[in-house]
């Protein structure tokens, strides 16, 4: 039986990403065939499908009979800030905050954006990080939890953000942590409390990184390329973010498993 999940669109990636390496959409079932065919499901396709809900343009959402049917909710990421005030961000929050309170059962990813959503409609704050970006691969240093959930010692990233979380929310337990932003991910459990002895990643209700494990090399190449000439951001970061592009990155191989595991298809 296929298990469903609702992929909350947030955003369309610029239009070279997208006529190279598809939208989020193709992005996301790239990310989790690819994880489900190393774990060795020949037939990750069958088993975990996504369906697409623009929330950014068209403000759509599965509704509670469809959500009676899902394994779970995926927020991607954006190029909008997670604090602004405006419509289809406010009700992005207002539905996110919803479904964690009434539906314990259902998992819940955030990306990036989908991450800082989850952390304001939780009692959280996202903010502007002092104009510090962080691009490209970066290593995480995990935190004891963070290494039980991801079965390494450490991991690399691919980050695209200058926005983040401060502080580790109410409930919510932190994965990992850079130099420049504190909450690189984070989890709360069914439970609603500490994290339960022996730990299976189906106990997580709530899953969140910062960064993107859905990018990878050249995907990353071609945003810092066109940021770095509209001067989004500054030519050292997008030098830095180069000579860092061939480093490793963890997003198949350690995120995209973690995920299928809470969604209970690994």
């Amino acid at each position: 039986m296929s298990k469903i999940i609702a992929l909350l669109i947030c955003d369309t990636p610029m239009s070279s990403v997208v006529a190279e390496h598809g939208d989020y959409n193709a992005m996301f079932t790239q990310l989790v065939h690819a994880a489900g065919k190393q774990l060795g499901i020949a037939d990750i396709a069958t088993k975990c499908r996504l369906e697409p809900f623009d929330v950014e343009h068209k403000m759509e959402y599965p509704t509670d009979t469809q959500l009676d049917s899902y394994a779970g909710i995926l927020i991607t990421g954006s190029k909008a800030s997670a604090y602004e005030d405006i419509e289809w961000i406010n009700k992005l929050v207002a539905f996110t905050a919803r479904v964690v309170t009434d539906r314990p059962a259902l998992k819940i990813t955030g990306i990036c954006f989908g991450h800082q959503i989850v952390a304001r409609a939780l009692g959280g704050r996202c903010v502007k990080n002092d104009g510090r970006w962080e691009v490209g691969p970066t290593p995480l240093s995990l935190t004891g939890l963070g290494k039980e959930v991801f079965g390494v010692d450490s991991l690399y990233i691919q980050e695209m953000h200058q926005d983040h979380v401060p502080e580790v929310p109410p409930t919510f337990h932190l994965l990992g942590s850079t130099e420049v932003s504190m909450n690189q991910g984070m989890v709360r459990f069914s439970s609603g409390g500490a994290a339960p002895s022996p730990l299976s990643l189906f106990d997580i209700h709530v899953f969140t990184v910062q960064g993107h494990p859905e990018f990878h090399r050249g995907i990353v190449a071609q945003i810092v390329a066109a940021r770095a000439a509209s001067r989004a951001i500054d030519a050292a970061t997008a030098a830095d973010a180069t000579r860092r592009a061939d480093w490793p990155n963890d997003g198949v191989g350690v995120i995209g498993k973690a995920i299928l595991g809470v969604y209970g298809i690994a």
